[in-house]
């Protein structure tokens, strides 16, 4: 059987790494999670002091970039990958309000983002990959043979980043989740470098009322009938 890229973008906590992992195991394909990338690599900003505010050091970080080395290795607890920064787990670290607050202001820094395309376009070379992100079917991919949209109200994603917060025994603030949600869409769609958007030839997925069961079946309909097209 033929190995195809997939490409899966939309707006923020619209569950895309949870569908995308989900399908990239069930068809036997590897996963790689570009926004973990982009949350990976504002978490080094934080933790090496380069943002002050909505301020970053750019001259600092355009040094620094070419170190920046991000990784997935398989957790076997956990079926599906983790992050890595230069070598250490930071899959906890990179999904706290503090880098989400933070992950659009670097994501839309032209070096930052043609740094991670190049390394995400090395990972995917060999086809048989699931990505997903903002700009995969736009950019990093545009030839991927199947693309996939997704979206939901920004209420709907807000209640569900409030649930995975909750979930893991952190503080969360719904009305600060949903102002971020709101804030994170206006960026994403605004930014001059790859801005988000659908792709032309992408298929567009509203999962507002949808099942995880019901998006499992959805996506393996459409890749089974890109498969055998």
């Amino acid at each position: 059987m033929k190995k195809i890229t997939i490409a899966i973008d939309g707006f923020s906590s619209c569950g895309k790494s949870t569908m995308a992992k989900d399908l990239a195991r069930e068809i036997g394909y590897i996963y790689i999670d570009s926004g973990a990338m982009y949350r990976a690599v504002t978490l080094y900003c934080i933790e090496n002091n380069l943002i002050d505010g909505d301020l970053i050091n750019l001259t600092k970080l355009k040094s620094a970039i070419n170190d920046i080395h991000i990784s997935f290795k398989l957790n076997v607890e956990t079926g599906r990958p983790d992050t890595y920064l230069n070598g250490k787990n930071v899959e906890n670290k990179i999904r706290t309000m503090e880098v989400s607050s933070k992950v659009s202001l670097v994501s839309a820094i032209d070096f930052v983002r043609t740094a991670m395309v190049e390394q995400q376009q090395q990972m995917g070379e060999e086809k048989g990959i699931v990505m997903d992100g903002r700009d995969i079917g736009t950019t990093v991919f545009p030839n991927a043979e199947l693309k996939i949209f997704v979206t939901a109200s920004p209420e709907i994603r807000a209640q569900r980043r409030y649930d995975e917060l909750a979930a893991k025994g952190e503080k969360a603030d719904f009305e600060a989740i949903l102002e971020n949600v709101k804030q994170r869409d206006y960026l994403d769609q605004n930014r001059e470098i790859s801005p988000l958007r659908k792709a032309d030839d992408a298929i567009l997925l509203d999962n507002s009322n949808l099942t995880i069961a019901e998006q499992k079946k959805w996506l393996l309909e459409q890749f089974n009938r890109t498969i055998e097209s």
